[in-house]
């Protein structure tokens, strides 16, 4: 991907699921909020390992043209060893989950003016709420924070990503120019 100053941050939400799509180098890190105990002496849930994990990971994102004229499209989301996700995003500010047609469930996003995306999706147990933008051309964050309907705290994760990008081989870099 070549990236100009005049491209990044990504401005619309069509070029930022563009900007979205390659090969990414994840180190992810997930926590458990909703276990009150978490982390307190003397409580069974004291064990570190019980209330927060990190996990590095491969996620292949591919841009999916609109299904619908005026739409800005979509992504197909592939983690190694896990299911394939679809995200649709509708003009409105709205995105659908799953294949085209069928989806999920429904969310919200929005395109913030430092060029970050929020999506919010609710759901009988909660809202959850995932931020993510750039800070390099061919670097990610994302943050997600899920609410309970009971106003506690329930899952929270951080990722950095990292797009996996080629080098020009060496023959070609080594090739002098003609004069």
């Amino acid at each position: 991907m070549s990236v100009t100053p005049e491209d990044f941050p990504p401005q619309d939400i069509r070029s930022f699921l563009e900007f979205c799509a390659g090969e990414w180098l994840a180190l992810r890190s997930r926590f458990d909020l909703g276990s009150a105990q978490a982390g307190v002496a003397g409580s069974p849930h004291n064990d570190e390992e019980a209330w927060h994990d990190s996990q590095r990971g491969e996620l292949l994102v591919a841009f999916l043209e609109p299904a619908r004229a005026g739409d800005p499209g979509g992504l197909r989301i592939t983690p190694p060893g896990a299911a394939t996700q679809e995200l649709h995003f509708l003009a409105g500010g709205q995105f659908q989950r799953g294949p085209a047609g069928t989806p999920e469930a429904p969310g919200q996003w929005q395109l913030g003016p430092d060029g970050s995306l929020e999506l919010s999706l609710s759901g009988r147990e909660g809202e959850v709420r995932e931020r993510i933008w750039f800070t390099k051309p061919n670097l990610r964050l994302r943050s997600s924070v899920e609410h309970r309907r009971d106003g506690s705290p329930g899952r929270a994760s951080f990722s950095s990503e990292i797009r996996r990008v080629s080098r020009p081989s060496a023959s070609s870099a080594a090739t002098p120019s003609p004069a």
